[in-house]
């Protein structure tokens, strides 16, 4: 399959899953996080403000505050298609700017640099087995991934995964994948 194929039947699975089998799955993934080692042993964690069909990263955000960690979540420039991640402390401090994307509001957030984010949670729609992945297709998490320096890991089910993706020369896989298996 192509990538856009493969885009295109993660997209479908992930429309067509029930509310209730979706509130498992997060619950799981969120479960499998927090007690993960890699959740330990980190205090500064980088991730999306989760919209639509993503997996809900609001428990997770909550999560980290419960455990006094530090939020960092990105806010896009199209026009260079970069991220720059930003401290949050507060779901005030967001900001629905194009497509409904909820963003820090530069105004209210302190800029975090890479360095500083020691965990970054990878958003994606299908990946293999070696953590590559196929997002969105704007190419934003592969250009700030390109000199990250710290711990990488994704959220999956075990139907976003395949055996291998068809990778570039400019695609980074991430270092761990956090994955829930059917249950319904």
């Amino acid at each position: 399959m192509t990538k856009a194929e493969l885009r295109a039947r993660s997209i479908e699975f992930l429309k067509g899953i029930s509310k209730e089998d979706r509130y498992i799955t997060e619950n799981k993934l969120k479960d499998q996080l927090v007690s993960s080692s890699i959740w330990e042993q980190v205090t500064t964690i980088g991730l999306t403000v989760s919209q639509a069909m993503e997996w809900d990263t609001k428990p997770i955000i909550e999560e980290a505050w419960k455990a006094e960690k530090i939020v960092c979540v990105p806010k896009c420039s199209p026009k260079e298609k970069t991220l720059t991640f930003y401290k949050l402390e507060s779901f005030n401090q967001l900001e629905i700017v194009y497509y409904n994307l909820l963003e820090p509001n530069p105004t209210v957030t302190q800029p975090m640099a890479k360095m500083e984010i020691q965990l970054l949670l990878v958003p994606g729609l299908v990946f293999d087995k070696r953590g590559y992945r196929i997002g969105f297709g704007g190419g934003y998490y592969d250009r700030y991934l390109a000199d990250y320096p710290n711990v990488t890991a994704s959220l999956m089910h075990s139907e976003q995964l395949v055996d291998q993706i068809p990778a570039e020369s400019f695609d980074i896989p991430v270092q761990h994948i956090i994955a829930a298996e059917k249950s319904w």
